[in-house]
């Protein structure tokens, strides 16, 4: 499995970069998976839904399934922040993960800039990038010898990742010399602690 961040700050392109590439990937014939850093107030449920009365009743976890799609909602009873590589451990088996958000993990990145959003840029201080999409390279804050790719061109991004495939293979952390741990158990034990902080 190949794992590559898209990192950069809001306003920047990282979405829609991502939503382009993971098409472009597809025509290639890779099966492609993403994992997304939302804001703490998210949810994919609707209130009186089936599934989220359960929620609400206390269920730790709801997986709602279909013959065309599943979904697994785990509700953490006090606040936990599961690392990136927590979250790839939830996935099925797949060519290509693209994480998009995460900047200050450890997985090689594409940072996306535009000078246009007046941020500062990452790779000046971020040895994990490992490329920079940008529509205005000659506004860089400072030279680099990092690839320069066209943010407008989600093509040229997805062949320069395919071309480099190499590079982002990757091997979890969380498995230690070899043994299978459980998928998610870091952000399930973490979960747990909370319950017991919690006096349940």
């Amino acid at each position: 499995m190949k794992v590559v961040g898209f990192s950069g700050f809001s306003g920047s392109g990282k979405t829609t970069l991502v939503e382009q590439v993971i098409g472009h990937l597809r025509l290639a014939g890779q099966r492609v998976s993403v994992v997304k850093h939302a804001h703490h107030a998210f949810d994919i449920d609707h209130p009186g839904k089936d599934s989220w009365r359960h929620r609400e009743a206390g269920a730790f976890e709801v997986v709602i399934a279909s013959n065309r799609r599943l979904a697994k909602i785990r509700e953490y009873e006090s606040p936990v922040e599961p690392t990136v590589h927590q979250l790839i451990a939830e996935l099925y088996e797949c060519d290509w993960v693209l994480v998009e958000g995460f900047k200050s993990s450890e997985i090689p990145k594409v940072e996306v800039w535009r000078a246009a959003a007046a941020k500062p840029a990452q790779y000046l201080t971020d040895p994990h990038v490992v490329a920079i999409a940008t529509d205005s390279a000659a506004q860089l804050p400072a030279p680099t010898a990092l690839p320069l790719l066209d943010l407008n061109d989600a093509a040229a991004v997805a062949a320069w990742l395919l071309s480099t495939a190499s590079r982002y293979d990757y091997v979890s952390p969380l498995y230690d010399e070899g043994a299978a741990a459980d998928a998610g158990r870091g952000a399930v034990e973490a979960a747990g602690r909370g319950r017991a902080a919690a006096g349940d």
